[in-house]
């Protein structure tokens, strides 16, 4: 079965751009025409699901220790 998509002319499609995309993008894809020649078409595109959202700070909790000195470590050879 053929998808029937709206032709708009490419005046039209500048005066209403913002509505033609948000159309698009709930998946009612249309094609932009000058003088009744179609040049595009719009369509929505397919984002990936985000994945598990990875944890970056604290990934390694519990497994360094930082000593209580640190702050002063190599404040000998320093001087």
């Amino acid at each position: 079965m053929k998808e029937i998509v709206r032709i708009v002319e490419i005046d039209e499609a500048r005066k209403h751009l913002s509505k033609l995309v948000d159309q698009a993008a709930k998946g009612v894809p249309f094609i932009i025409a000058r003088g009744g020649k179609p040049l595009v078409k719009v369509i929505a595109i397919e984002v990936p699901k985000p994945k598990k959202k990875v944890q970056r700070l604290g990934f390694m909790k519990g497994q360094m220790s930082i000593p209580e000195d640190f702050d002063r470590m190599g404040g000998f050879d320093i001087e």
